[in-house]
């Protein structure tokens, strides 16, 4: 009685490789370990999602899961591996793992999976660097300009101060009259300013995920920056307004109206 050929065995690909070659689970594809060889037909039984890992992004290679004896066989290399991970119960005794793996024999080396995140995130760090030192800079030129628009704004009332001056009305009301003006188009340009940055932001990751095919997040606006711009915004804006305010008060209500 003939037997039923055995089923082939199963792989796992990643969605970039199914992506680019319209594979699908279930599909038969041959592996072979050089192109034109004799290989193996096996079948497509699940699609991976790529990982959010930076040390991934700059890597445009496909990536196939088989199970370690078909690999072996495949690549003909049996006893032999490259890199494998070994798991801790707790994280606390991964120092000490390390050390035992790396004092028990020469060849190899272990390493945790937090220093090799660190010497893959190396240029993500530098990058960041990069980023903050020019957000101070954009500060530093925001607070300028938002002085200028403030005296500007501010010098064209002269004669409007001069009227309310000469009326009565004390330097006091009117440096708070413009102080809570300055707060308010502050608190304005700030909420403008955080929700073009959570566009840009949007912008940003869908452009990047799909040049890269990945879902890692290049850019997010979070909690604390949002109230870091509040913040140096209304201050800002209170200290030009105040700057601002005290120099046209300073001046005499005749002077203003150019007498």
């Amino acid at each position: 009685m003939a037997q039923a050929p055995a089923a082939p065995r199963t792989i796992v690909i990643d969605e970039r490789l199914a992506a680019d070659f319209g594979l699908q689970v279930g599909g038969v594809v041959v592996l072979a370990p050089a192109a034109g060889a004799p290989g193996d037909t096996v079948a497509i039984g699940a699609i991976a999602k790529r990982r959010a890992d930076p040390s991934e992004i700059a890597r445009a290679e496909y990536r196939v899961r088989l199970h370690l004896d078909h690999l072996q066989t495949l690549t003909r290399s049996s006893d032999r591996v490259d890199r494998f991970a070994v798991a801790v119960r707790d994280p606390a005794d991964a120092d000490a793992a390390r050390d035992a793996i790396n004092s028990a024999a020469f060849g190899f080396r272990a390493h945790t999976s937090s220093d090799v995140a660190v010497q893959t995130s190396q240029t993500f760090r530098v990058v960041s660097r990069f980023h903050r030192a020019i957000g101070v800079i954009t500060i530093v030129a925001s607070a300028i300009f938002l002085l200028c628009i403030m005296l500007l704004r501010i010098d064209e009332r002269r004669r409007d101060v001069a009227a309310l001056r000469l009326m009565g009305v004390s330097r006091h009301t009117i440096v708070r009259s413009i102080l809570v003006e300055a707060s308010l188009i502050a608190l304005l340009g700030s909420a403008l300013g955080v929700a073009i940055g959570a566009a840009a932001s949007a912008i940003v990751n869908r452009h990047y995920q799909n040049v890269y095919r990945t879902p890692l997040v290049f850019s997010f606006v979070t909690q604390d920056i949002v109230a870091l711009a509040v913040v140096l915004s209304i201050a800002l804006g209170i200290g030009a307004g105040a700057l601002a305010a005290m120099r046209l008060v300073s001046v005499r209500p005749l002077e203003l109206f150019g007498r």
